[in-house]
């Protein structure tokens, strides 16, 4: 589907280091700002253990898990919704993105300079919140100008909905709260779309932290960002960037062993793939056949049809039904034939909404 999530923080936050173990790409990371200067990209796979567990009962030739984009962008500063350290260039990359994973520092390090001094993870969110919420502030304030006159006599009422959702973004970032706390009714929905606002996006919080904290008790900094998400119906994980570049370099199967020793069951990046695939309001369903078991990605809430559509366009457009079980009913009855004995096998049609671990056949015409 072709969807991005964003690394954001400070300079030297860890974001690059991130970004690396998560993709095992080679983004220069260094204890300098702005060493990141053109976004890299980096496709990951999405972990889900269902993958392998349809495989083991359909015994396909191969199997293909879905994918996410993560994109690492140069640390942002204060001052750069007026264009300091290269703002205005890493603003561009962030509104490319649609959901934003937000590093922010919760460890203590000599040898890695902090760009404010000091660790404060709080002013640091506030730091990076602010120019997000400046920038949109901009962007907005011209679109308000250019359509206030006009929306004041016209009797035109989309341009009167523009106009009105315009205002109240305008009001709401004005008080210092992101585009994402203004409810559009439905005449404005589409308009509130179309501005394209930083602050509209997504955001979870990865708090950084020292790898003597990393598996014991939560610090004061992480459970004060915990909080900060909670108030702002947004997400919080806690990663060590070190230790997930140090699992990320070893074989695969020494990573087992590694993980163990240090308490924990799966690596913490798994969460963050996964936790950020939720972020985007994500699901997977699968196709499973002799020639392959395959992971699909689409937004909950989807319909067959436009399910089918990830696959190819044809799919929805000569959309007859969809045949489908779901994976649990597979793990439960061990076989295809097993489920349709059971009543479990399904026709579902055009108004079917797809849910998250569907196994699908797509019958069609065209």
């Amino acid at each position: 589907m072709g969807l991005k999530a964003g690394i954001v923080g400070l300079p030297n936050v860890g974001k690059s280091t991130l970004f690396n173990a998560l993709t095992s790409a080679k983004a220069e990371a260094a204890n300098y700002p702005f060493c990141t200067i053109d976004p890299n990209v980096g496709v990951v796979t999405v972990p889900d253990e269902r993958l392998e567990m349809i495989s083991k009962f359909v015994k396909p030739q191969k199997q293909v898990p879905t994918v996410m984009e993560f994109v690492d962008i140069a640390g942002l500063v204060a001052g750069a919704s007026k264009g300091e350290g290269l703002g205005n260039q890493f603003l561009a990359n962030i509104r490319e993105t649609d959901a934003i994973i937000h590093v922010v520092r919760c460890f203590e390090d000599p040898n890695v300079v902090h760009v404010m001094g000091s660790v404060d993870p709080l002013r640091d969110i506030g730091t990076i919140n602010t120019e997000l919420i400046l920038a949109d502030l901009d962007s907005v304030d011209k679109r308000l100008k250019r359509i206030e006159k006009m929306a004041k006599t016209t009797t035109d009422v989309n341009l009167r909905a523009e106009y009105s959702i315009t205002k109240k973004v305008a009001e709401a970032l004005n008080r210092g709260e992101p585009a994402r706390s203004v409810v559009p009714d439905e005449t404005e929905a589409p308009f509130m779309k179309d501005l394209h606002l930083l602050t509209t996006k997504p955001v979870l919080y990865a708090c950084n932290v020292a790898e003597s904290e990393y598996t014991s008790e939560k610090s004061e900094r992480v459970k004060l960002v915990e909080e900060l998400a909670k108030s702002e119906n947004n997400q919080c994980i806690s990663i060590c960037s070190s230790i997930e570049a140090e699992i990320s370099q070893l074989p695969e199967g020494d990573r087992a062993e590694f993980l163990e020793s240090l308490g924990m069951k799966e690596a913490g990046l798994n969460r963050l793939i996964r936790e950020s695939y939720s972020l985007l309001n994500l699901v997977t369903y699968f196709t499973a056949g002799e020639k392959e078991v395959r992971a699909w990605t689409i937004r909950r809430g989807t319909k067959g049809p436009q399910a089918a559509a990830v696959i190819h366009t044809d799919f929805e457009r000569g959309y007859i039904r969809a045949e489908t079980y779901h994976c649990t009913d597979l793990f439960e009855l061990k076989s295809e034939s097993a489920i349709k004995e059971g009543g479990r096998y399904r026709s579902e049609g055009k108004e079917y909404v797809v849910k998250d671990g569907d196994v699908l056949l797509f019958r069609f015409n065209v």
